[in-house]
């Protein structure tokens, strides 16, 4: 967990509640691919607390993926959000809202974030 980061996810879920998981692992690491943490997953309808856990059974939950960077809106904070939607689709949520919470907005970057359903949040 990054310094200029957690308090960001941290700040975010305490607006929303539900169960926070921080440093989720999307995709356990081997020798053939590499290890996928999100920085958040926000279980939505369950008791408001931080997960002690880096795991958790997401199926049929309603849950919110969060990706955080303490920068502007980028490519790659937007690339990360976008795909670890495709990796936790895996875990049959009921439905997922994906956010990408940053420290700047990007005019141009958050158009392309509004049309593939990224949800961007500015935390200065």
């Amino acid at each position: 967990m990054s310094k200029h980061e957690t308090w960001r996810t941290r700040a975010y879920w305490e607006n929303i509640g539900g169960l926070l998981i921080e440093e989720f692992i999307a995709v356990k690491g081997d020798n053939n691919q590499g290890k996928r943490l999100i920085d958040g997953v926000i279980v939505l309808n369950e008791k408001n607390e931080i997960h002690n856990q880096k795991t958790y059974d997401l199926e049929n939950k309603d849950i919110i993926i969060i990706q955080t960077k303490s920068n502007r809106l980028s490519m790659s904070l937007l690339g990360q959000a976008y795909f670890s939607k495709l990796l936790v689709e895996k875990f049959n949520p009921k439905s997922i809202k994906t956010v990408a919470i940053c420290g700047k907005n990007d005019k141009i970057l958050l158009e392309f974030a509004k049309n593939h359903n990224i949800e961007v949040v500015v935390i200065e």
